[in-house]
């Protein structure tokens, strides 16, 4: 962890925010005595739409109905 003072702190604020955007931590002390500790957000979460796909995906009226005997025989490994 990179340690800067308060006066550089807030003299170079935009260039230490670029540098915890790339994943560094920075520790802020006064008069050398760690203050505070400057690190970077995690992206916001999106939020999630329900029914955001209606109407784009279809689901074949058989999907559940039970498979052919040589493909389930094939999935069990008897052909």
């Amino acid at each position: 962890m990179h340690t800067v003072n308060i006066h550089e702190a807030k003299t170079h604020l935009s260039k230490l925010v670029e540098e915890v955007s790339k994943g560094r931590e920075i520790c802020i002390a006064k008069s050398g005595k760690p203050m505070a500790k400057l690190t970077g957000l995690s992206p916001a979460k999106t939020i999630r739409k329900p029914g955001f796909l209606k109407g784009k995906i279809k689901i074949a009226d058989d999907f559940d109905a039970p498979l052919p005997e040589d493909l389930l025989d094939a999935f069990e490994g008897k052909s």
